[in-house]
């Protein structure tokens, strides 16, 4: 039963006893984790404010090869996020996107690369709280593209043709797109140039250099946003995917 210690982020804590609460973390070491943290819900717990849910911590834990949920040791605070998190959109936001990513994190998965993706919007939004919207795309695409689930939008998913930087295509029922040759019938989603440019802003730029690119364009990015959310929505299983979710339960 090794010591884990890794850096993570608290995605969610909900009580487990009248004592303990059990912490959902997306670590850079181990990927998704499930852990009890004993004596957390104690007025003088050793945790104190590291379980707050978008905080970034140094974690240590045991981990046993046949159960779930590790045993959480110690907690050390990297950096809070408590001034920004007390605001309704931002909460309402980061709730969303931390279910989709409970969702598609398979538990003990390393993926670094999504870690540090997860961690800079973060960084991001709370620099710049208007940039909700613009972040919450960012985060939607690249979770796509990391999990292979990213439709392509630079080709006609028939012909294969490459598109035209300002040609406007038909959006099909699998997400991919079809050029107005290839379309047996007018469907009721466009997808246009200015989409497609921001589709591919996102895959080059930095979530801060996107959102000061994203000037302007606002509807564009929630019309996209909009896209991803069905392709998650479908991915999961689930008829939708909100943005309101419970974080914490006392």
């Amino acid at each position: 039963m090794p010591l884990v210690e890794t850096e993570g982020l608290i995605l969610r804590s909900y009580a487990l006893s009248e004592a303990d609460k059990i912490v959902v973390l997306f670590t850079r070491e181990e990927g998704l984790v499930r852990g009890v943290a004993k004596g957390a819900r104690r007025l003088k717990s050793r945790f104190g404010s590291s379980l707050e849910p978008f905080t970034i911590v140094n974690i240590e834990f045991f981990r046993k090869e046949e159960r779930e949920l590790v045993s959480i040791q110690n907690m050390d605070l990297v950096r809070s996020y408590f001034d920004i998190v007390s605001d309704p959109d931002f909460l309402q936001k980061f709730a969303y996107l931390a279910d989709v990513l409970i969702a598609f994190a398979p538990p003990h998965d390393v993926d670094e690369t999504l870690y540090r993706m997860v961690k800079t919007c973060l960084d991001t939004a709370a620099e710049n709280i208007d940039s909700l919207v613009e972040v919450a795309l960012y985060f939607e695409l690249w979770l796509l593209r990391l999990g292979g689930y990213l439709p392509d939008w630079n080709k006609c998913d028939v012909c294969e043709r490459v598109l035209g930087e300002n040609e406007d295509v038909n959006l099909q029922m699998n997400f991919h797109l079809l050029c107005r040759a290839c379309e047996k019938a007018r469907s009721s989603r466009s997808v246009t140039g200015a989409h497609r440019d921001i589709y591919r802003a996102v895959q080059r730029l930095a979530p801060a250099e996107f959102v000061d690119y994203a000037v302007g364009k606002r509807e564009v990015v929630a019309e996209i946003s909009e896209t991803f959310k069905r392709i998650i929505a479908h991915i999961l299983g689930r008829e939708s995917v909100g943005e309101k979710s419970l974080i914490t339960s006392n």
